[in-house]
C-alpha cells in the first residue's frame, strides 16, 4: 500500500511555515506525540497518580516497540535521557587497566571524544583515526571502539557489520551512537551485534528531548555493573509496599541500568512517534530519505559544491554535506534562515538533512535560496 507522504505532513505544524531541512539538528515532533503527553497528564488528574505502577507496564510496552524497531528483545532495552548517559554508563562501569585505549574516528561527535575524561585516573588513551587508518589503529591495548553510525558533520557511514564482526574476533567492545541514523535508516541488532547501541530519539525518531534508549547486549550485561543506583535497582522493585533494604540484587535485564523513576511524559510522546514510524515502515522511510538525500546531492553539485560523498565511500546516509569555495557555511546557513529555510553548518560544511516529511518542492526552494545567497 502506497504511503501518502503529503497527508503525513499535516502531522508536523512547523512545515507550514518553514522549509525545514534540518532533522540532523532536531526532528519535528508529530501532533500525535503532543496528544499522547496530554493524555498522560489527563490520566494523572483523573486518577491522582494512584495507578503509577501501571505506567511501568506502559514503559515495558514501549520497550517492545523499540525492540521491534531494532530487531532485538525487549529485555535488551533500557531507557536513558540521552546518548551521553549511555556512553557514561559504559565507560564508568568497565574495569579499566592502565594503558588501555579507546579508538574513535576523527571529527566524531564530542561525546565520543570526551569519554576518556571519565577514566583519566586509569591512564586511558584516546586514539582518533581516519577511516583509512582505522584497522591499523587497533592494537592489543584497544579495549573499546566508540563511533557514530552516521557522522553528524558530513554523513559518513562506516560499515558497522564488518567492524563489529572483526572487533568480536579481537575481543574489543563496540559502542555505537545511533542518534543520527535510527529512524531514517534501518538497524538490525542481531545482524550487527554491537555491545551497546544508544539513541537520543529527538532527531530522526521525532521525539522530545530527554527521550532515549540504549541496547545492551546480553554478554555485556553479564560484566557491566550498573553505576546508577536507585529504588528500582533491586530486581523486586515493583513490591513498593515492602521495598528491599540492603544491597540490591540486580535483574539480568537491561532495565537494571535505569535506577530510578522514568520520564513518563516524554516516553509517552516517544511511543506515539515510534508507532508512527512503524506504521509507515522503516524500510519505506529509509528508501524515501536516501532518495531525497541523493536528489539533494544533485542540487548541490549543480550549484558548484564540493561533496565529501564524491571523494570517499560510505556516505550513503541521510545527512548531506557540502562546501562552497570562498563562502562560509555558517554565513550561508544564516542567510538561508532569513529566507525561512533551515539547514545547519558544522565544521565548515553546509549540512542538509531531509526526513520523510520533506518533498521535492522544498528541495527546489533550497536550490532557489542558495542561488540567491551564493
Amino acid at each position: 500500500m502506497a504511503v501518502d507522504w503529503t497527508a503525513l505532513r499535516a502531522e508536523f505544524p512547523a512545515l507550514a511555515r518553514w522549509t525545514y531541512l534540518n532533522t540532523a539538528t532536531f526532528g519535528q515532533t508529530p501532533r500525535r506525540a503532543a496528544e499522547a503527553v496530554a493524555r498522560h497528564f489527563a490520566r494523572r488528574d483523573e486518577l491522582a497518580c494512584s495507578d503509577f505502577l501501571s505506567w511501568f507496564d506502559d514503559a515495558d510496552r514501549l520497550r517492545g516497540v523499540v525492540a521491534h524497531l531494532m530487531h532485538c528483545r525487549a529485555t535488551d532495552i533500557a531507557f536513558v535521557p540521552n546518548a551521553a548517559t549511555a556512553l557514561s554508563l559504559l565507560i564508568g562501569g568497565l574495569d579499566w587497566r592502565r594503558g588501555e585505549r579507546i579508538v574513535t574516528f576523527q571529527n566524531e561527535f564530542p561525546n565520543n571524544l570526551y569519554c576518556p575524561a571519565l577514566v583519566q585516573r586509569h591512564g586511558i588513551e584516546l586514539v582518533e583515526t581516519s577511516w583509512e587508518g582505522f584497522w591499523d589503529a587497533l592494537t592489543p591495548r584497544t579495549r573499546l571502539v566508540a563511533v557514530s553510525e552516521v557522522s553528524y558533520i558530513n554523513g559518513f557511514r562506516p560499515p558497522l557489520a564488518e567492524i563489529a564482526a572483526r572487533l568480536r574476533e579481537r575481543g574489543i567492545l563496540l559502542y555505537v551512537d545511533g542518534t543520527q541514523s535510527l529512524g531514517a535508516l534501518t538497524f538490525d541488532a542481531q545482524a550487527v551485534q554491537p555491545d551497546m547501541y544508544a539513541v537520543h530519539a529527538y532527531k530522526w525518531l521525532l521525539s522530545p528531548n530527554g527521550a532515549g534508549f540504549m541496547y545492551v547486549s546480553p554478554a555485556l550485561r553479564e560484566r557491566l555493573a550498573p553505576n546508577v543506583i536507585g529504588w528500582r535497582s533491586h530486581r523486586d522493585w515493583r513490591n513498593v509496599d515492602h521495598l528491599h533494604h540492603g544491597t540490591p540484587e540486580f535483574s539480568g535485564d537491561a532495565e537494571k541500568y535505569e535506577g530510578g523513576m522514568l520520564t513518563f511524559p516524554v516516553l509517552c510522546a516517544m511511543e506515539a512517534s515510534l508507532e508512527m514510524v512503524l506504521e509507515i515502515g522503516l524500510e519505506r522511510i529509509e528508501e524515501r530519505v536516501l532518495g531525497l538525500a541523493d536528489e539533494l546531492r544533485g542540487v548541490l553539485r549543480g550549484l558548484g559544491a564540493r561533496l565529501p560523498a564524491d571523494e570517499s565511500p560510505h556516505f550513503n546516509s541521510s545527512i548531506v554535506a557540502a562546501r562552497f569555495e570562498g563562502k562560509s557555511a555558517s554565513e550561508i546557513a544564516q542567510e538561508l534562515r532569513a529566507r525561512r529555510i533551515l539547514v545547519s553548518a558544522r565544521h565548515g560544511h553546509l549540512r542538509v538533512s531531509a526526513h520523510f516529511y520533506n518533498n521535492q518542492e522544498e528541495l527546489a526552494e533550497l536550490e532557489a535560496g542558495l542561488k540567491a545567497v551564493l
